[in-house]
């Protein structure tokens, strides 16, 4: 398992599947048309609220569940796909705030207690991920709906453009 992959290890299920969407979101948000200019526009911003909503509603559906009792199976090591690169390239400051935070959860939450148990989220690990999804959308709400887009003309564009999104299989 560990040695073809440098990508993270865990034991916990559900701590993988975390990690699996909160990257997810990452790369979409990257390839976001929002990410190359200082405006969010409202689709991604819309885009950028499902994804928070999603991640509350599987830690949600994780928090519900029983803690599993897997004498036979655990420790079973995960091994976890490595992380997307976040290319220098993204020139929207808003978004690569937003990806910086889903990166601070994601790891936050890949080296927390949780990650050393089969399934489930220990209070303190779930507090931690819950913060920051709050953080992310404090930042959508508070600061992204009432500040952008702004008017830089002598700063930007900064950046070259991110590449486009993946095309077919």
């Amino acid at each position: 398992m560990a040695g073809t992959n440098t990508g993270p290890l865990t034991y916990n299920h559900d701590v993988a599947g975390v990690y699996r969407r909160v990257n997810r979101f990452i790369v979409e948000i990257l390839k976001s048309v929002s990410s190359g200019g200082s405006q969010v526009n409202t689709f991604d911003q819309t885009r950028l609220q499902s994804y928070i909503g999603a991640i509350r509603a599987y830690q949600n559906w994780v928090m519900a569940q029983p803690q599993l009792d897997l004498p036979e199976t655990h420790p079973r090591v995960i091994q976890l796909e490595v992380p997307p690169t976040i290319p220098e390239e993204v020139e929207n400051e808003s978004i690569r705030d937003v990806v910086y935070m889903l990166e601070l959860a994601r790891d936050e939450l890949v080296n927390g207690q949780s990650s050393r148990n089969p399934s489930g989220m220990i209070s303190f690990d779930a507090a931690r991920l819950t913060a920051v999804v709050d953080k992310v959308e404090a930042l959508l709400v508070s600061y992204v709906q009432t500040v952008t887009p702004l008017d830089l003309p002598e700063s930007s564009p900064s950046r070259t453009l991110s590449t486009s999104g993946l095309t077919g299989v």
